[in-house]
């Protein structure tokens, strides 16, 4: 057995979002939660991603756990590494993209590496260096509020300067246009100018074939999930996968539906309004700063559960709220603590209810979806197939289970308006 490819992801959703495009290009995947202590089951398996929380966490923390993340995988024998982070480059002048692409840069001995952050099909594209979601630039379009990674900048070349003192260098359309061989001597040209890094300009889809032609035997390569729909096919090209039939059949689903959701992304708004729309009576809100006092909200959201699992209808509980209650509530509890009671409350509600019958579990948001995955003791996922770009089914296996739980973990930025309601729609 060879893995072909062993990602590093930042976070939990993002793992997942690369898994479900290696899939879509014919990989047989598993999601590993942080660095395994014990050897999963990776028979049959092409590529494995170890989802960590390091994206927003000090940034010693986040380079020694992706260094331990890549000594794994290279202990598996993967033949590439993939440094995934967000399609909107979450980071802040500290890190953590830059630290951590420097630390594994120095621990492969090489010299080198693209940036290829952008996910067209989501509306991520990178333009003369220029991070644009949909078309509004990256500062413009509501990231600018994000309570623990605000991007107040969209030229990323300028960005990722800020985080590491190696030289950054841009890749534009003009030379993609021209194909993979210009591409790779464009970065061998850059190479011997000592330009270490390397953002890529990625409009469309072609541009993410030039480039996975261009770096399929890179030691390492970084960016979102955008270029692993493109790297399959390469690999194939290589010799290194074979064609395989059905790559994220999973087992059938069972067990009640339910969504938690910690996002405060405005896809994710839009998203819980469409739900409560579509579902009356169906949600209940959480506020950070009523759970902060006692436990009596909790317990009132869980009792809302129980009622709803009683009569076999989806819910969902979520502290998603506009940026000004976002902020109210930072202010009264600080910003890590607000999160933190957000982030516990979900996770122990999905706890209890999965103990109670839930089997079809949906979470919103990178952070919210790393604690229920570590709350419920999840140590691999499964892949399956796609219900919106950017997120799949999984499948794991517990303890106190029968059949395995599925679990959808969505980023929260994607995702179509209707996300809530399709995904348990699409689940057979």
């Amino acid at each position: 057995m060879t893995i072909v490819l062993g990602a590093i992801a930042d976070d939990f959703t993002g793992a997942t979002d690369l898994a479900n495009n290696l899939v879509r290009g014919g990989m047989r995947c598993v999601q590993v939660i942080g660095v395994p202590t014990t050897s999963p089951d990776l028979s049959n398996v092409d590529a494995v991603i170890v989802a960590l929380k390091s994206r927003s966490c000090p940034v010693n923390e986040a380079t020694t756990d992706s260094l331990a993340a890549f000594e794994w995988l290279r202990e598996q024998g993967a033949q590439q590494i993939f440094f995934k982070y967000c399609s909107t480059f979450d980071s802040t002048d500290k890190g953590n993209i830059g630290p951590v692409a420097d630390a594994l840069l120095d621990r492969l001995g090489i010299s080198q590496t693209v940036m290829v952050p952008a996910f067209p099909i989501n509306g991520r594209t990178v333009y003369q260096g220029h991070l644009f979601v949909g078309d509004r630039l990256l500062n413009d379009s509501g990231m600018q509020h994000h309570p623990l990674t605000p991007m107040t900048d969209a030229d990323l070349v300028r960005v990722l300067s800020r985080q590491t003192s190696h030289s950054v260098g841009l890749a534009s359309r003009t030379t993609l246009v021209k194909g993979a061989e210009a591409t790779r001597q464009h970065l061998d040209a850059l190479a011997a100018k000592n330009v270490r890094h390397v953002i890529c300009d990625t409009v469309d889809d072609s541009d993410l074939d030039v480039l996975a032609e261009a770096t399929v035997t890179m030691p390492l390569v970084t960016g979102g999930s955008g270029l692993g729909q493109a790297l399959p096919a390469q690999y194939r090209k290589q010799g290194w996968l074979a064609e395989i039939a059905e790559p994220g059949r999973l087992q059938p689903a069972s067990g009640n539906m339910l969504a938690l959701s910690g996002s405060c992304s405005r896809a994710t708004l839009a998203q819980v309004a469409d739900f409560l729309e579509r579902h009356p009576g169906a949600g209940f809100a959480l506020d950070p700063q009523a759970l902060a006092k006692d436990d009596k909200q909790w317990e009132q959201a869980l009792a809302f559960a129980f009622e709803r699992l009683e009569q076999d209808a989806p819910a969902l509980i979520y502290a998603s709220a506009d940026p000004e209650k976002v902020k109210a509530a930072q202010v009264e509890l600080g910003v890590d603590k607000a999160g933190l009671i957000v982030e516990k409350a979900l996770s122990q509600l999905a706890v209890t209810l999965v103990n109670k019958g839930v089997g079809r579990l949906v979470v919103a948001g990178g952070e919210t979806s790393g604690a229920v995955v570590s709350a419920l003791g999840i140590s691999a996922l499964r892949i399956g197939e796609q219900i919106d770009p950017g997120v799949p089914w999984t499948q794991a296996a517990l303890a106190n289970r029968e059949a395995p739980l599925s679990l959808a973990l969505k980023s929260g930025n994607f995702g179509s308006m209707d996300f809530f309601t399709r995904a348990f729609e699409v689940l057979v």
